[in-house]
């Protein structure tokens, strides 16, 4: 494979994986698993994996990290934290179909505060490609017109707090692995992460303890797959590739729930849905085409930390 096209490659993939994740999160809390609980289960778990591996293999990085970073690194955990409670939340009040399409505008806020934060310049075919990709999941928001769920409303603005924290999570990541490894920056984040989930879990009086056998095989899944695996993919790429792309690219994400939703709860795809889908590979399709057609400017060598489990 051309190593140009290695973190293309990469997100690719990690889109899939992440795509997993609704369809496990929507099966945990139908067990009666608190979403709050979830998100701590997933993120913790991810995070006792790393450990072993992070301090064996960047311990001596870790050692080094400034002040500067470790607080960078800790505000990109409380970010991350705060997009799993408020999304996975999201879930037992509207319907997958709402929550997915809401939580993926991350790319108006990404691509405004690269702009107005970082006075990037972003040409004119990311613009139109990040367009293309909210309509996609506008319509597929749209689609969802019965109002299914136990309230809506307050899922969807929950869904909506969840594209505005990842955001910050995305844009923190990409000024911390201009200078740190993989490996660390992840264990950092995932670990404050991890912290603040477990510390919000005891706070509204849950527990991870007694939960149906089924619910932990989840909640590891969850941790596995989504989290270390893409996750970790989309920390990897936004090294190479700008945040912009990286999250019009996590677009994807809705399109591959639902197809999973079909398969497995024999969930119908509606023409509205559909029509929302096409628009959205359209948008990534642009934007992607954008990427490559900007000036040339010096790339940096890949990172040979691969990802965890890759």
């Amino acid at each position: 494979m051309n190593r140009s096209a290695v973190p293309y490659a990469i997100l690719f993939v990690g889109v899939l994986i992440a795509s997993t994740a609704s369809i496990m999160i929507t099966g945990a809390i139908n067990l009666g698993i608190s979403p709050i609980a979830i998100a701590a289960g997933r993120i913790s778990l991810a995070a006792l994996i790393l450990t072993p591996l992070a301090w064996a293999k960047a311990g001596p990085e870790l050692r080094r990290v400034s002040r500067r970073d470790l607080g960078l690194a800790m505000i990109a955990g409380i970010c991350l934290a705060a997009h799993f409670a408020s999304w996975i939340s999201s879930l037992a009040y509207t319907s997958v179909a709402s929550s997915t399409a809401l939580v993926t505008t991350n790319p108006v806020f990404v691509a405004l505060a690269t702009w107005l934060i970082f006075r990037e310049r972003l040409t004119v075919g990311t613009w139109v490609g990040v367009l293309l990709t909210v309509v996609g999941s506008a319509l597929i928001g749209l689609s969802d017109r019965s109002g299914a769920g136990a309230a809506p409303l307050l899922g969807d603005g929950l869904a909506l707090l969840g594209a505005v924290t990842v955001s910050g999570y995305f844009l923190l990541g990409r000024l911390l692995r201009a200078r740190m490894s993989l490996l660390p920056y992840i264990w950092l984040v995932y670990t404050t992460a991890a912290v603040v989930l477990l510390v919000a879990n005891v706070f509204i009086g849950q527990s991870l303890l007694g939960l149906p056998p089924v619910g932990y095989l989840l909640i590891l899944g969850l941790a596995l797959g989504p989290q270390l695996l893409g996750h970790t993919a989309f920390n990897w790429a936004i090294k190479y590739l700008s945040p912009t792309l990286v999250t019009v690219a996590i677009l994807g994400e809705p399109i591959g729930s639902a197809a999973m939703a079909l398969l497995m709860f024999q969930q119908p795809l509606l023409p509205l849905q559909l029509a929302g889908g096409a628009v959205l590979l359209l948008g990534i399709a642009v934007a992607i085409l954008a990427e490559h057609r900007r000036s040339p400017r010096p790339a940096p060598a890949l990172d040979r930390t691969a990802p965890v489990g890759g």
